[in-house]
């Protein structure tokens, strides 16, 4: 079974975020959430493991 990773893995946290933020510069609360929900798809679908989304889940509540 795959398991959802929960320690720190991105080698440049900090900038991922700044990126993250600059990506909805402009949007609005509509597009932002839009943005949002094709992100967490695109991503879902890379990950492709359901066992892993679903522990995503639950680490996200």
């Amino acid at each position: 079974m795959s398991m959802l990773i929960l320690t720190p893995n991105l080698p440049d946290p900090d900038g991922f975020y700044e990126e993250l933020i600059r990506a909805h510069e402009g949007l609005t609360k509509e597009q932002s959430d839009a943005f949002n929900a094709r992100l967490i798809l695109t991503l879902a679908n890379h990950i492709g493991d359901r066992e892993v989304l679903r522990q995503a889940f639950e680490a996200a509540k």
